[in-house]
């Protein structure tokens, strides 16, 4: 995205009517951040262990799925500029995080417990996705 089109992106996101708990802009940088680095570790840790076939691909999957959709949101989001079509991504992405987390559970659970922070980020994300959709339809 050139800087034209990041600030219409931002300009846009910006004149959206947005809950009261909708946190700042700056906020969102720093949490990603950390949540990206918690995502490449337990989930390349899921995947190298089952391209050493020490777990299996059904486990794997939501993984994939999961990095798919939250890779999606951003440009349909802030690309296209579609609140319901963010609403039905930020479902997958939610969807597809228990999943993942549920799948691991008994064979890896360090990996579900780091991605607690995750999973409560994404059902923040979740509420406020929707509620953006609902208050701006």
């Amino acid at each position: 995205m050139d800087g034209t089109s990041a600030s219409s992106s931002a300009a846009w996101y910006a004149q959206l009517i947005k809950p009261v708990f909708a946190p700042p802009a700056f906020v969102f940088g720093p949490v990603w951040t950390v949540l990206y680095i918690i995502i490449a570790i337990s989930f390349g840790y899921v995947l190298w262990k089952t391209l050493k076939r020490r777990l299996p691909f059904a486990v794997l999957l939501p993984f994939i799925l999961n990095l798919v959709f939250n890779a999606a949101y951003t440009p349909i989001q802030f690309g296209l500029k579609n609140n319901m079509l963010a609403s039905v991504d930020i479902l997958l992405v939610l969807g597809t995080l228990i999943w993942a987390l549920t799948a691991i559970w008994n064979r890896v659970r360090w990996v579900a417990y780091v991605n607690i922070p995750y999973l409560l980020w994404v059902m923040f994300a979740t509420v406020l996705q929707l509620s953006i959709t609902w208050l701006n339809r």
